[in-house]
């Protein structure tokens, strides 16, 4: 029998993040008139398009310029953690969004837990990179969001 002492239930902080985020940013905080949550669900599909198809040729462009001036950078391993953290959370970001393209179609609550899923990729892109304020503002305002659009989706 494995030893579970010490080792972290994921899915349970994750569904306890989500709740305490829930009930903050969904319940608690000044609502969104439905009007706009109706809007903002009608054309959520294709801003996730227009994401992905703003990041594609971003992370193939950040790719070549690493590439092509990372020997040249003077700036060392802080430059290159950095560089590095924003691409692979670009992508991480980027592929939640194409997997939930069809479910925003739908309304499908997996799709809103890829979206939810995405924005704490930001979070997390941020707070790697040093940028509180970012992680703070960017964070509070794009979960806010998210949590309000919550019900929306079934």
């Amino acid at each position: 029998m494995a030893d579970t002492k010490g080792s972290v239930d994921y899915k349970a902080s994750m569904n306890k993040l989500e709740s305490l985020l829930d009930d903050y940013l969904g319940k608690k905080a000044p609502a969104l008139p439905e009007n706009i949550k109706d809007t903002l669900v009608s054309i959520a599909p294709y801003l996730a398009i227009v994401g992905i198809v703003i990041s594609v040729p971003a992370i193939l462009a950040l790719l070549g310029i690493g590439a092509m001036f990372g020997p040249l950078v003077g700036y060392g391993l802080h430059y290159s953690f950095l560089y590095i953290v924003g691409i692979i959370t670009l992508a991480i970001s980027m592929v939640l969004e194409a997997l939930a393209v069809p479910g925003l179609f739908k309304r499908a609550k997996s799709a809103w837990t890829l979206m939810y899923y995405s924005s704490l990729v930001g979070v997390v892109a941020n707070l790697l990179q040093g940028s509180l304020s970012g992680a703070i503002i960017g964070g509070l305002i794009g979960l806010y969001v998210v949590f309000q659009l919550k019900p929306k989706y079934k």
